[in-house]
């Protein structure tokens, strides 16, 4: 056993692969506090306004095959893309086959993270202060709503799409959703079911791709034309996407004027089909907004009834003091591997990622480098800080300019940097060991 203590924070898919990993490693000492009262995370539905949670008709958007943990698939039966229901037993089920509760600490809100002076943690939380050596944040990236302001302008019900759990809440109501993401999407098309009317605002372009091309899911399509150089690879899907649903414009909606990689892709098969059914209404962006009447920058006018701002959240870190971390608003993130930074070696982030793909590999690949280095069997470069700073560079110049891309990653692209690093690691500790 390598005598360590290690505090995660989160007992998520990301928290949950923290503790295997610590644990395969011999760590001795890990301990995981969870403020909800069972693991899962934002799987972890929930019908009242508290964490953040997925909505009751929740499936993933990427597929079985490329989100399953990979020393652990999924079952058989599950389908391509199964339900929040299936993915929260999986992670139960992971827990349980592994032992990993015994690491767990349910009901238990981390107050404060006290960076001492010794470079270990002091761990607060409401009935007791304890110390460790290593502190990793696994809290995910979905707890805190952004708002545009000009929204709550409006006088009929507004709410964030985190508070949106079920479409009980607009039966029969005019709505407008507000955004062209995944949560945008899923809002605008659930609403549909069973609202008086629903329209869609997008003020941007957005790719909306469906969830399967040529009879297979997505990703898992894309994953058999990675071998295509990029210049060949970017216009060819901008074709198939083409062939699959023809002009963005059919559906009354702007055909976007950059790479399909460059944005976070809207993967969603049943937004296209609404609009064609009259089920949702696309409106462009809004120019302003009058007690419950909203206006569009195309001159058209409607009143509604609530309004659900799919506007993205902030990255939220309470229990760190803001001179150590905060991220709420910053443009770039500098964290080499996007886990341990430059300033703090006690610190390290895990699932801090946005990734076009799943979250889970990336995050069973991060525990096994973030174990290493606490076991002390693997060193970071000395110049840690140019190396963060490059990986933020390289955001910046992959992706559009969004705060949401400021931890945008390509899954394929950044999984085979982890496993290159965890092969140089298992490589080094053979040869010592022999």
């Amino acid at each position: 056993m390598i005598d360590k203590r290690v505090a995660v924070i989160g007992a998520g898919c990301t928290g949950l692969a923290m503790i295997k990993g610590l644990k395969d490693r011999g760590i001795k000492e890990i301990v995981c506090f969870e403020q909800n009262e069972a693991i899962g995370g934002n799987w972890l539905y929930s019908a009242e306004k508290s964490h953040s949670s997925v909505m009751s008709t929740t499936h993933i958007i990427s597929s079985k095959k490329l989100s399953e943990f990979r020393d652990y698939p999924m079952p058989d039966h599950y389908p391509d893309y199964p339900s929040h229901e299936q993915v929260l037993a999986y992670f139960n089920d992971y827990a349980d086959e592994f032992k990993l509760r015994a690491h767990i600490r349910l009901g238990t809100k981390v107050n404060q993270a006290l960076l001492r002076d010794d470079s270990k943690w002091e761990i607060t939380t409401e009935d007791s202060s304890e110390v460790f050596d290593y502190l990793i944040v696994a809290n995910g990236h979905h707890s805190m709503p952004r708002h545009a302001e000009m929204l709550r302008q409006f006088a009929g019900e507004y709410m964030h799409a985190h508070a949106f759990k079920n479409n009980s809440q607009v039966k029969g109501k005019r709505v407008l959703v507000v955004g062209g993401g995944n949560s945008a999407c899923d809002c605008a098309v659930e609403s549909g079911r069973v609202a008086e009317h629903v329209t869609i605002s997008m003020r941007r372009p957005h790719y909306i791709i469906p969830k399967f091309l040529m009879g297979k899911p997505t990703d898992t399509f894309n994953e058999k034309l990675l071998w295509v150089p990029s210049f060949i690879l970017n216009p060819m899907r901008k074709l198939m996407l083409r062939f699959q649903i023809g002009s963005y414009e059919s559906y009354g909606l702007k055909t976007p004027d950059f790479g399909i990689t460059e944005d976070h892709p809207t993967l969603n098969s049943e937004l296209l089909y609404f609009i064609r059914h009259g089920k949702v209404k696309p409106q462009p962006a809004i120019n302003a907004i009058d007690g419950r009447q909203v206006s569009f920058e195309n001159g058209h006018k409607e009143e509604y009834d609530t309004i659900i701002a799919a506007t993205g959240y902030k990255i939220s870190t309470p229990f760190l003091d803001k001179s150590i971390v905060d991220y709420e608003d910053a443009d770039r993130i500098e964290l080499y591997l996007r886990m341990f930074h430059p300033d703090y070696p006690t610190l390290i982030f895990a699932g801090l990622v946005q990734p076009q793909g799943a979250i889970w590999p990336l995050s069973e690949a991060q525990s096994k480098i973030a174990a290493a280095y606490v076991a002390g069997d693997y060193k970071m470069p000395d110049d840690i800080g140019a190396f963060a700073a490059k990986e933020a560079d390289d955001i910046e110049h992959q992706y559009l300019k969004r705060k949401r891309h400021t931890i945008e990653v390509d899954f394929h692209g950044y999984l085979k940097q982890l496993n290159g690093i965890i092969t140089n690691i298992q490589a080094a500790k053979k040869s010592t060991t022999i």
